[in-house]
């Protein structure tokens, strides 16, 4: 095909209120459910921090209908992998170690060379989606060699808005994740979104944005996820150096990033909401008193606990216990925990 056409203008754009609440529409597909949905998908993470290596498993994993990060089970189907950055020994020997001697998926087709999006690449990706009409996912690692040039005279949110609407045509179109690998800035923020290197052109234009940062504790990264047809959330991940592979930690991300006095506080805490410190301190012994009384301050203050006026504690009641997210704040004090560690 030479032309793409956004699905927008191949079907109805304006209904009356009662007309749109008649109608039905389909749930969105996900590549990742809960996590990677149809639409264009901003992973963005520092350099170094595990990005290819996140993006090489969703590949394997959605081409065999497999499991995502080791843990979320996933219907099977093409993907393309242009990996921009690689050379093909380079993705061999990384597949080698991922797949642990399994065959490797027909299904996941890896490419390490295609023109930017406005200059043909759009239009390459979609004669191969035409050629796998089950396709369900394409990564774009990394999205810098693919983006093409700025129009004249544009500025840097207009340019920035208008590069990610050339691999949104094709998402919206066929109706697949498309995920850009991106990069985040030097400066860290406490929003992840204002992260992402660029404008907020990119987020703004993206069906979802994800941030990979670096995490302390037992959590080697923690995904913050926000989206159109995703809940915002946090989820903490293990990287398996031998394999090659990121996975899912079970349970809220806060309870792998904070230090061991932290996480057996949140634990004891939301196992007996509106307890004391002295009655926290009674039920793990080996911790010291002044340093829970402490601590459950400090959580408190850090939007990880909940305090009221009798000076019990209760788990952060913005917090998701029963599924996967986390702690929407995550702790900001390396020096107070390394102080809290050596009391034990």
């Amino acid at each position: 095909m030479s032309h793409l056409e956004p699905a927008q203008q191949r079907i109805r754009t304006a209904w009356t209120a009662d007309e749109l609440m008649g109608m039905e529409f389909p749930e969105p597909r996900w590549a990742v459910p809960g996590i990677l949905a149809e639409g264009v998908n901003l992973l963005a993470g520092p350099p170094k921090v595990g990005k290819s290596w996140l993006s090489l498993g969703l590949g394997l994993a959605v081409a065999a209908g497999g499991q995502a990060f080791d843990t979320v089970p996933v219907e099977g189907g093409p993907v393309l992998y242009l990996a921009l950055e690689d050379t093909p020994r380079r993705l061999q020997t990384r597949m080698r170690k991922m797949l642990g001697g399994q065959p490797a998926p027909a299904g996941l087709t890896l490419a390490t060379a295609c023109p930017p999006l406005p200059q043909g690449g759009a239009e390459a990706i979609a004669q191969w989606v035409e050629r796998n009409p089950d396709a369900r996912m394409v990564i774009i690692d990394v999205f810098a060699k693919m983006r093409g040039a700025s129009m004249p005279g544009a500025s840097a949110y207009d340019a920035d808005y208008a590069a990610v609407g050339h691999a949104k045509r094709v998402a919206d179109h066929y109706g697949i994740a498309v995920v850009l690998v991106h990069h985040v800035r030097k400066a860290a923020s406490d929003d992840f979104l204002s992260e992402v290197s660029g404008t907020n052109g990119l987020a703004g234009a993206a069906d979802a944005t994800l941030v990979l940062k670096r995490a302390r504790g037992q959590a080697d990264g923690v995904l913050h996820v926000t989206g159109r047809d995703v809940d915002e959330a946090e989820y903490a991940l293990r990287f398996h150096s031998a394999a090659g592979a990121w996975q899912l930690l079970d349970g809220p991300a806060a309870d792998h990033t904070i230090g061991d006095t932290r996480a057996a506080i949140l634990r004891h805490v939301r196992e007996h909401p509106g307890v004391k410190p002295k009655d926290i301190a009674t039920a793990l012994p080996g911790m010291d008193a002044d340093t829970i009384r402490r601590t459950c301050s400090r959580m408190a203050a850090d939007g990880q606990l909940t305090k009221d006026t009798k000076g019990r504690y209760f788990p952060d009641i913005d917090s998701k216990h029963d599924d996967l997210s986390g702690l929407s704040h995550l702790s900001d004090r390396p020096a107070a925990e390394e102080s809290e560690r050596n009391a034990q």
